[in-house]
């Protein structure tokens, strides 16, 4: 892995880091600079911060609550949980939505400002739920908004939800910014 490859794949302290530490120097030293993808680097830095609002609806929440808490720590993985919809820039569906929710909901999924990602989580919001053939309930979040990452389950654990967290850091990783 060279100083100048632009994948950003983190490396284990050890020997390997060192190595890579040591031709960063040199190449800042002899260069000046480092070279490195714009699109890389603006992506990067969105994966980093990922800031969700907190838009629990049922017993979901509770899981999202226990992955925000100190056992799962989502701060360590740069996500911190916003109560505005205007700083936020993931929305974790967390429970069931129910037909009378979904205009506030859409609402507040249209104040967030772009780029924006929807994480699904729970049967509830993935598809109804035990609930699908009622008639107050949305037959899931994407007839409402488009949704990114799914996270199955009833309720999915805090592990699960972790995991639908780091799905949606590579996704974003993945995106290109700018039209070629």
């Amino acid at each position: 892995m060279g100083v100048s490859d632009t994948s950003f794949a983190p490396v284990p302290p050890g020997p390997d880091q060192d190595v890579l530490l040591r031709a960063a120097t040199a190449e800042v030293q002899d260069k000046g600079f480092i070279l490195a993808n714009l699109d890389n680097l603006i992506n990067w830095a969105r994966s980093g911060s990922l800031w969700p609002l907190t838009f629990g609806t049922a017993c979901c929440a509770v899981e999202m609550m226990h992955t925000g808490a100190s056992r799962y720590d989502l701060d360590r993985f740069g996500v911190v949980f916003r109560a505005s919809p205007r700083q936020a820039d993931v929305i974790i569906v967390a429970g069931t939505l129910c037909n009378k929710m979904a205009p506030a909901f859409r609402k507040i999924y249209d104040q967030m400002a772009e780029p924006r990602w929807v994480i699904s989580m729970g049967s509830c919001a993935n598809g109804g739920g035990y609930y699908h053939y009622s008639y107050s309930v949305v037959r899931g979040c994407d007839r409402v908004v488009p949704v990114d990452v799914y996270v199955p389950g009833c309720p999915p654990t805090a592990e699960a939800l972790l995991y639908g967290v780091l799905v949606l850091k590579n996704k974003i990783r993945r995106t290109n910014n700018f039209a070629r």
